[in-house]
């Protein structure tokens, strides 16, 4: 009877702290929130969209494509207008990602039970997504380049993710992470780097990375309180999805489609050696994953057989020691 008592004073202490966390999780949205037509000066001059623009050039701080030979040995005006299209694209595919993020956050919070503390916090952050694609769908608008965003394939993840949310929310927020985390590492990298970017990009980026921690914040402790109340094989499950689905959404998020290829005549070797040969590129890729493979070790899914699903699919790697840490220079890659 005693040990009856004491695991459901455990449970109730874990309910507790979880409430608490997103309490403050939601508080954070009441006193810092963005608009993107009051905090962007989209009307500025310096903001207009001039083709010519060098701004535009792709940073190397924040873009593998960038840092390849073939990119640095074309002209100014041909690496303006590839980063013109990569910059728009890579917004328009951040808008269909926040997309299929705010149906299935909308399903989750449609079967909440009266009380739940996820009920505000994830309403919280349905409403700053919605923000975040008028945002990215300005930038595309101003650039005034027609992007597709996601290649055909990956768009048909509009019909299988939102139902995630209600049928294996774990499995919905795994792959909230999955895109989540490679936008913001890439972004805090051209940031702290200090690169020379365009207006437009840098407001949209400062404000993204502003609201997304929390939202990255949430999928955690989301995760973290939820996967260890699953069973043995529940959670075995879960070990070897988490890896497939961080591949699955990084890919998405990093990849042009082959539109961007065929439309600046790019060759096949290039798009291999930067997206998948380059050992500099995998470290990349890894890399973004850092935090995720940190959370994974925490809840239990780092299992010797996940590790090798990590291993398999390119994106195994040291953990970060605390979150959003800046990439080491002279990290190994482990198993």
């Amino acid at each position: 009877m005693a040990s009856a008592s004491v695991q459901t004073d455990s449970v109730v202490a874990l309910a507790r702290e979880y409430a608490e966390k997103l309490l403050l999780l939601s508080q954070g949205s009441v006193d810092k929130h963005f608009d993107p037509f009051t905090d962007i000066d989209w009307d500025n001059p310096d903001f207009a969209v001039d083709h010519n623009d060098p701004r535009w050039i792709l940073p190397i701080s924040g873009d593998m494509f960038a840092r390849h030979p073939w990119y640095q040995a074309q002209s100014e005006a041909r690496k303006i207008a590839i980063g013109l299209w990569r910059q728009a694209n890579i917004a328009k595919v951040g808008l269909q990602f926040e997309t299929l993020l705010i149906g299935g956050m909308v399903q989750h919070t449609f079967k909440l039970a009266n009380g739940s503390p996820e009920f505000r916090y994830c309403t919280h952050e349905v409403i700053e997504e919605c923000n975040h694609t008028l945002m990215f769908q300005e930038m595309v608008n101003r650039i005034g380049i027609d992007v597709p965003g996601m290649g055909p394939i990956l768009k048909q993840l509009t019909y299988l993710v939102p139902p995630l949310a209600s049928l294996f929310p774990n499995l919905f927020f795994m792959a909230v992470l999955s895109g989540e985390e490679p936008i913001d590492h890439v972004q805090k990298a051209i940031l702290r780097a200090g690169d020379e970017v365009h207006p437009i990009m840098h407001g949209v980026m400062a404000i993204h990375i502003a609201e997304e921690a929390r939202h990255i914040s949430f999928a955690h402790e989301f995760l973290e309180h939820h996967v260890p109340q699953a069973n043995e094989l529940n959670k075995f499950v879960l070990s070897l999805a988490f890896p497939i689905v961080m591949w699955i959404g990084g890919r998405a998020i990093v990849i042009p489609p082959r539109t961007f290829f065929r439309e600046f005549d790019i060759p096949r070797s290039v798009r291999k050696d930067v997206f998948f040969g380059q050992p500099e590129a995998k470290d990349a890729f890894a890399g973004f994953f850092g935090d995720v493979r940190s959370l994974a070790k925490r809840i239990g899914l780092m299992n010797p057989v996940a590790k090798q699903v990590w291993k398999v699919l390119g994106i195994d790697g040291p953990t970060t020691r605390y979150r959003s840490e800046p990439d080491r220079p002279g990290q190994v890659r482990a198993a």
